[in-house]
C-alpha cells in the first residue's frame, strides 16, 4: 500500500481562536512532530524484530508494511519547520504563497498534483496524531463493503488525566440543518458489519468534521473532477473546517463510527482544549450517573 499525506501547518504567533495562532510554540512543535513520525513508524517499512538468541535485528511486520510520502504545506515563511527534531528526508516542504486561511486548499491541490501514483490521498491538520496501525485496513474494509459513494471519517479525540473523563470524543453531532445544505443523511444513514468477530456500526455524520481526511485513489480523481475543487470556500463554519470537510461532504456520503463503536476508528487531537470545557461550558449529560463521574 502506498500512502501519501498533505498536512496543513501554520504558526503566527498574534494571537486568536486557532492554536497555531498562540504565542508558545511548543506545543506546536511537539503536536507536528509526534504527527509526522508516527505516519512513519506506524505506516513504513523501517520495522524490525530483536533476534535475541543471534543478537540480530531481523525484518518484522513487512506484511503491514507501506509506502510513506508526507508533503507539509506552509505559507508565507509562517512556520515551525526549521525547529521539528526530525532527521532529514521525512516530509516534502511545500511553500506557498497563499492566505492564511486558504492554506489547506493548497494540501488538495498538492493531493491532486500527485495523482496516479497512491492508494490513499490523506488530509490532515497539524495537530492531528495516529495511533492505530491497522487504520488504513480498517478504511480499505469499508471501502470495499460500502463502495466508493462513501467514506469513512475517524473520530476525533482528546486525552487528559484531569476531570471526570480520560477519553474525550469531540466531534459530537451537530443540529441537521448545519449540514442539511451539503448532504441528506437520511440516503444509506446506517451500515452495519462485523470485524473480526464484533458488530460494529456506522452512521452518516451529521457532524461530518475531523480535521482530516483519506481518500482512495479513485474517491480522490472524482473529487479533483467536482467543479467546486479548490473553490477555496469558507462556507462550513470557516476556512479551516471548510477545506477538512466542505469537499469531502458534498462529494460523498461521510459516514463515522457510531458512539458506542468510536474506537474503532479514531485520531488524537493534541492538546485539551475540548475536554477542558467539561464541567464548565460543557455539562456533564444526564445519562452519566452522579456516581459515575466527579469533577473536581
Amino acid at each position: 500500500m502506498r500512502l501519501l499525506f498533505a498536512i496543513c501547518h501554520y504558526y503566527h504567533p498574534e494571537g486568536g481562536k486557532y492554536a497555531s495562532l498562540r504565542k508558545n510554540p511548543k506545543p506546536r512543535i511537539a503536536a507536528l512532530t509526534r504527527q509526522i513520525l508516527a505516519l512513519h513508524q506506524l505506516f513504513g517499512p523501517r520495522r524490525c524484530m530483536l533476534d535475541i538468541g543471534a543478537r540480530l535485528a531481523v525484518p518484522a511486520g513487512q506484511a503491514l508494511a507501506a509506502e510513506v510520502g508526507v508533503v507539509v504545506c506552509t505559507t508565507k515563511g509562517r512556520h515551525l519547520l526549521e525547529q521539528l527534531p526530525l532527521p532529514e528526508g521525512m516530509y516534502e516542504h511545500v511553500a506557498t504563497d497563499a492566505e492564511p486561511t486558504a492554506l489547506g486548499y493548497e494540501c488538495h491541490a498538492a493531493l491532486a498534483e500527485r495523482l496516479g501514483t497512491w492508494d490513499y490521498y490523506c488530509y490532515l491538520e497539524d495537530d492531528l496524531i495516529l495511533h492505530d496501525p491497522m487504520f488504513f485496513l480498517k478504511q480499505a474494509w469499508f471501502n470495499r463493503n460500502v463502495g466508493n459513494i462513501g467514506m469513512l471519517q475517524p473520530c476525533r479525540y482528546e486525552v487528559t488525566a484531569k476531570g471526570p473523563f480520560h477519553r474525550v470524543y469531540v466531534d459530537g453531532e451537530l443540529a441537521p440543518e448545519v449540514t442539511a445544505e451539503y448532504q441528506d443523511v437520511s440516503e444509506a444513514a446506517v451500515v452495519q458489519g462485523r470485524v473480526l468477530g464484533m458488530p460494529v456500526r456506522f452512521g452518516r455524520a451529521r457532524n461530518p468534521h475531523a480535521g482530516c481526511f483519506f481518500l482512495t485513489q479513485d474517491q480522490m480523481r472524482h473529487f479533483a473532477g467536482r467543479p467546486y475543487f479548490l473553490d477555496r470556500s469558507a462556507a462550513f463554519v470557516g476556512p479551516l473546517e471548510s477545506a477538512a470537510t466542505l469537499g469531502v461532504m458534498r462529494t460523498f456520503r461521510v459516514y463515522k463510527p457510531a458512539a458506542p463503536f468510536a474506537p474503532f476508528l479514531e485520531i488524537e487531537h493534541a492538546g485539551t482544549a475540548y475536554a477542558s470545557l467539561i464541567g464548565s461550558v460543557v455539562k456533564v449529560g444526564p445519562q452519566f450517573g452522579t456516581a459515575d463521574v466527579s469533577i473536581s
